[in-house]
């Protein structure tokens, strides 16, 4: 359980009374919907190549979508709770308006929230350890326990620089290539090489927040790794990992599919072009923006590269 340092439990007593809105709104605003798409990407595309293998499992690939969803917001909880009582989340704050900060919901609420989560995520997760066995359960773990060390623990993550690597591992690697195993029980290098665009796109979600918050998040000693290496960097790092998602496409059509289908994540070339602008030109909310079309971009490129391991 985390301890509430007085000032804030009184601030929050305060506040309280005064927040519009129902308990269900706070909690749907807590979950971070914008952010989820983040959680359906690796299961879809994971899901698309095991159609591509045609060994489709929509049932494991059910669970793993709601899985991966309810992890998502175990993390988006735990990330409220734990900038919330670090100080890196304040009223005033650029981005989106966050429960805690706000007052909408408590710190005992929310300490309940994310155990209710994780804990739903880790049974359903138990019928994909089922097909999958104890590979797969290490994993689910490993993703708990990460979601909860991203902004918690001796070395939260996300304070100390690897917040960017947690998220490529967990949501391109692992949320892919982990949904393509537990329906085909076997991995590829079609596969991991299918990942790698899913995860830096996802990737570059964190890199725009992170861009937009680097001068709060330094004040409140979040070394994320634009604070840690500057805002050249932020901007350098977002380039490279959309260069790296569309040399994939390109890639697999050379190697692989040698099917034109399999380009069709290059459409959205042109919104990458734009978000790259956005990212040098814009600056503190501004950025808000830039961070919902890099979300959509991923979820476009994600729905374009899915169908075309189908229509192949």
């Amino acid at each position: 359980m985390a301890y509430i340092p007085a000032e804030i439990n009184q601030k929050m007593t305060e506040n309280k009374s005064n927040i519009p809105g129902s308990k269900t709104e706070s909690w749907i605003l807590a979950s971070r919907p914008k952010t989820l798409l983040a959680a359906v990407v690796p299961v879809m595309v994971g899901t698309a190549l095991a159609h591509y293998e045609n060994q489709t499992n929509f049932l494991a690939a059910g669970i793993a979508l709601i899985c991966s969803v309810l992890i998502q917001i175990g993390t988006n909880f735990a990330n409220d709770l734990y900038d919330f009582l670090s100080g890196a989340d304040k009223k005033d704050r650029k981005g989106p308006e966050r429960a805690l900060a706000s007052g909408r919901i408590s710190v005992k609420e929310m300490e309940l929230g994310i155990a209710i989560v994780f804990g739903s995520a880790f049974i359903l997760g138990l019928y994909l350890v089922h097909l999958g066995g104890l590979i797969i359960l290490f994993i689910g773990i490993l993703s708990i326990i990460a979601g909860l060390a991203y902004t918690t623990g001796p070395y939260p993550l996300a304070y100390n620089g690897l917040g960017d690597i947690f998220v490529f591992i967990f949501f391109g690697l692992i949320g892919t290539i982990g949904t393509f195993y537990v329906q085909t029980l076997h991995i590829t290098s079609l596969a991991v090489l299918a990942s790698l665009p899913v995860g830096a796109l996802i990737t570059n979600i964190l890199v725009v927040n992170n861009f937009r918050d680097r001068e709060e998040d330094k004040q409140a000693g979040k070394r994320t790794t634009t604070v840690i290496f500057g805002k050249r960097f932020a901007q350098a790092q977002y380039i490279v990992l959309i260069m790296i998602s569309y040399l994939i496409p390109i890639l697999l059509y050379i190697i692989y599919l040698r099917e034109v289908w399999i380009l069709l994540p290059l459409v959205t070339l042109p919104l990458s072009v734009k978000l790259i602008k956005m990212l040098y030109r814009l600056h503190g909310t501004q950025l808000n923006k830039t961070l919902e079309l890099t979300a959509k971009l991923s979820a476009l490129y994600g729905v374009l590269f899915s169908l075309g391991f189908i229509i192949w």
